[in-house]
């Protein structure tokens, strides 16, 4: 599945407004481990259809990275039914962030 690009706009319906656990990257352009994890998250999208794989960049979403008090990038989220279940802060492993996932 895609990479899904979410915004102010489409956070509800994409992100809370869904039976799919989400993961969700909040990330910058600017942010060297954010660009090193990139290419998991988008491992794991393709990997997994049947999660929802999102990604929030926290400089033109400053909404967003508030919402959920975003301190420090890359931070992954994991929804499920509208609800934060599981967080990561940092580069973590593939086998971590599916583990944050199935939890």
């Amino acid at each position: 599945m895609a990479v899904i690009t979410l915004t102010k706009e489409n956070f509800q319906q994409e992100a809370v407004s869904t039976s799919q656990t989400v993961l969700v990257d909040f990330w910058a352009v600017w942010c060297g481990p954010c660009r090193m994890l990139s290419p998991t998250v988008d491992q794991i999208a393709e990997e997994n259809p049947t999660i929802k794989v999102c990604k929030v960049n926290v400089d033109e979403q400053p909404e967003l990275a508030e919402q959920f008090s975003i301190m420090s990038i890359p931070t992954l989220i994991v929804l499920k039914n509208g609800k934060v279940v599981n967080q990561s802060v940092g580069v973590v492993p593939k086998a971590s962030i599916e583990s944050m996932i199935q939890a």
